[in-house]
């Protein structure tokens, strides 16, 4: 396989993380450049079996400051961009909705500009892939499903600002023939997981005594995807799919809130030797947060047709591996909810 230096943008994040660790321990012969600002979701430690690597290296850069995209495209000069730096909480997205728009909207559009003028229209062998998000289609009723013809609806400042950047994307594989590909994936959970987001939330709270917050009824329903999984896909896709084509992601794994924090409690309570039950009734029900999508559904049938993708784990083995990874990495999930791990840049890269 020829040698590529391809930029991960976002790759100390939570999926960006295990991509970058699958391309560094997959492809050694690569150049795996993480491109990272460290805001308060991206966390170095990560990355700590791998940091050592010779095909590994850290630049950390915010998209939104677009000089510095170009300096560090111009010093690594990348074959390929997977673009997964963004601001994906939609709780957030709804108080501080400008934050979404610069780094989702106009940082994109920095790589995108970095990337045509680095690659001035010599485009073979070269790939920009967009990873985004099911929510840029809105919201489905009691039955269907999210295909890649869907047409979009966003609902919410999050959802606005990846659409946005979608349709950029699009729009410079279009007008300037940019090689580009795109993929939409669901929920995803697992390892790592910053703990704002529901399962890590959970985990932490159970394992703390805490109030498990479930917005309105708990009948939201989401379709859950495992991280490595994901990871997996974006691989394929990266190096398989067909030029700007456009692929589905999801675990075909469908589970309504309150159903998933119930099996979350029970397997909480036989792994920490409570008696069942006893997290259960840390459930509590809180205010519904407004323009909440009552339902996500993803069709996943043409990655899985065309480059032969399919989840690796049933929902229940991947939470189990999930609780016991959050378990036996306290230490993790501690300097994350004390905002420790923001140290660690310092510590590690001093000089």
């Amino acid at each position: 396989m020829a040698k590529k230096t391809i930029v991960i943008t976002g790759g100390a994040g939570f999926i960006g993380s295990h991509v970058v660790r699958l391309f560094v321990t997959k492809y050694p012969d690569y150049k795996i450049v993480n491109l990272d600002a460290l805001t308060y979701a991206g966390n170095l430690e990560n990355l700590k079996d791998i940091q050592d690597q010779p095909n590994y290296i850290f630049e950390k850069a915010n998209i939104v400051d677009a000089e510095a995209v170009k300096a560090v495209f111009q010093k690594h000069n990348p074959d390929g961009v997977i673009h997964l730096a963004a601001e994906s909480h939609v709780d957030r997205s709804i108080t501080s909705p400008l934050d979404f728009v610069y780094t989702n909207v106009i940082g994109t559009v920095n790589l995108l500009n970095a990337t045509k003028e680095l690659w001035k229209d010599n485009y073979e062998g070269k790939r920009f892939h967009h990873v985004s998000t099911d929510e840029v289609y809105g919201a489905l009723g009691d039955t269907g499903f999210f295909t890649e013809e869907t047409s979009y609806d966003p609902h919410s400042p999050y959802s606005a600002s990846k659409a946005s950047s979608d349709h950029f994307v699009y729009a410079y594989a279009d007008t300037y023939g940019l090689p580009v590909v795109l993929t939409n994936c669901s929920n995803n959970y697992g390892p790592n997981h910053f703990p704002e987001k529901l399962i890590p939330l959970m985990i932490h709270n159970i394992i703390n005594n805490k109030p498990l917050p479930v917005y309105g009824d708990g009948k939201y329903t989401r379709d859950w995807l495992y991280v490595i999984d994901h990871a997996r896909a974006i691989d394929l896709v990266f190096h398989e799919g067909k030029g700007s084509e456009k692929y589905n992601v999801g675990g075909f794994n469908e589970w309504k809130n309150i159903d998933l924090v119930k099996l979350l409690c029970q397997q909480m309570d036989e792994k920490l030797g409570r008696e069942a039950g006893t997290s259960e009734q840390l459930i509590t029900f809180v205010k519904d947060r407004p323009g909440h999508d009552l339902r996500y559904a993803i069709d996943a049938t043409k990655i899985n047709k065309e480059l032969g993708w399919s989840p690796s784990v049933t929902f229940e083995e991947g939470l189990s591996k999930t609780i016991d990874w959050f378990l036996s990495n306290k230490e993790w999930l501690e300097n994350v909810t004390s905002g420790d791990y923001q140290n660690y840049y310092n510590k590690q890269y001093a000089e």
